[in-house]
C-alpha cells in the first residue's frame, strides 16, 4: 500500500474491515444556536454534514436498520459514528446516555464522535475517560473539524474558533489517550498550495492519529452554494487535476503513522452545484492511486 488507509488499519487491529454507521443524535452547534453565530460554517448544510445519518436517541440498533455490502456474520463489525453537528455539545448526562447506548450494543466495536475543538471541555474529557475505563474492550475516537490553519480562510468560512483552541483540545484528548482524527478541506479561498502544506506540517507535529481529506463542495441549501449561484466568478472550485495533485502531495508529506480515513468526500450528488466531477468518487480514488504509482509516491516519502 502506498498510504496507510483505514482499511489497512482495521485489518491490523481487528482482522477485518469495520463500517461506520452515521448517526444523528439531535445535537446542534455553537456556530448555529447563537452562542458564536447562527449561520453555521459557510459550506455546512442544514443537516450538519449528516445527510445519510440515522436518527439516534439511544434505541437499540440492529443490522437490519442499515445495509452494507458485506456478510461475515460477526459481532462488532460496525462503528457508531456520531456525525451530525457537534456531538459533544450538550448536557453531560445526555452525552453519557447516548454514548453508553452505542457502547452497550454488540454490533458496535466502538464509537467515533465528530465535534468541534471548542466543544471539548473538562466535563467531556472526564466522561470520555470514564467510558474508556468502563468499556476497555471498545474504542472511543474523536473527530475534529480543523479544515485549515490559515486564519484568513478560517475567518472566511466562519469557523468560529482559533488555532489555540484546537491545540488545547488536542492536548486534553491526548492526556487521556483518545485517538484523534482531523478533517481538512482543500479548495478553500485564500488557501493556496503552500498554505495547505503548512496545515499538513502542523498536523504532523500535533500527534494526531488520523486524517480525513475533503474537497470544498458547493452545495444547494448552503450559504456558500447560494453565493456561488449569485456570482460564480468570485470562487474557483478546484479542477479534478488540481485536487488529485494536492492529495498526492499531501500523502507524500504526511507522517506514515497517520491513518488516512478519507481521500475525498461523498455527499448527496443531487445537492452538488460544483465541482460536478466530484460526483464520481470511484474515479477520483482510482486517479489518486494511479498518480501515486506513476510518481512512485508513498506516504511520508517527502519528509
Amino acid at each position: 500500500m502506498r498510504y496507510y488507509s483505514f482499511s489497512q488499519y482495521c485489518k491490523e487491529h481487528f482482522n477485518r474491515k469495520l463500517y461506520r454507521v452515521a448517526l444523528d443524535a439531535g445535537f446542534t452547534c455553537p456556530n448555529r444556536d447563537g452562542t458564536i453565530d447562527n449561520r453555521g460554517c459557510i459550506f455546512c448544510s442544514q443537516k450538519g454534514s449528516g445527510d445519510f445519518a440515522i436518527p439516534f436517541e439511544g434505541q437499540v440498533l440492529n443490522r437490519e436498520d442499515f445495509i452494507y455490502n458485506h456478510d461475515d456474520g460477526k459481532k462488532g463489525d460496525y462503528i457508531a459514528y456520531f456525525q451530525s453537528y457537534s456531538n459533544t455539545y450538550g448536557p453531560i448526562d445526555r452525552l453519557r446516555k447516548l454514548y453508553k447506548a452505542a457502547l452497550d450494543n454488540d454490533i458496535f466495536q466502538g464509537i467515533d464522535i465528530a465535534t468541534r475543538p471548542d466543544c471539548i471541555n473538562e466535563e467531556v474529557i472526564d466522561l470520555l475517560n470514564e467510558l474508556q475505563n468502563e468499556y476497555p474492550h471498545k474504542f472511543i475516537w474523536l473527530e475534529l473539524g480543523l479544515q485549515t490553519i490559515n486564519e484568513i480562510s478560517a475567518k472566511w468560512m466562519r469557523r468560529g474558533y482559533s488555532l489555540e483552541i484546537f491545540d488545547k483540545a488536542i492536548k486534553a484528548l491526548k492526556e487521556i489517550n483518545i485517538p484523534i482524527i482531523v478533517h481538512i478541506i482543500l479548495g478553500l479561498p485564500y488557501d493556496d498550495k503552500e498554505s495547505i502544506y503548512k496545515t499538513i506540517d502542523y498536523l504532523n507535529k500535533s500527534n494526531i492519529d488520523g486524517i480525513k481529506i475533503h474537497l470544498l463542495n458547493y452545495l444547494y441549501d448552503t450559504d456558500l452554494g447560494n453565493e456561488y449561484l449569485k456570482d460564480n466568478t468570485k470562487y474557483h472550485p478546484l479542477e479534478e487535476e488540481e485536487y488529485i495533485d494536492l492529495v498526492v502531495n499531501i500523502i507524500a508529506r504526511l507522517n506514515s503513522n497517520i491513518v488516512i480515513h478519507r481521500l475525498t468526500g461523498d455527499g448527496k450528488k443531487d445537492d452538488l452545484i460544483a465541482p460536478l466531477w466530484a460526483k464520481d468518487k470511484r474515479h477520483i480514488l482510482n486517479m489518486i492511486n494511479h498518480e501515486l504509482k506513476k510518481r512512485n509516491i508513498r506516504q511520508g516519502c517527502a519528509l
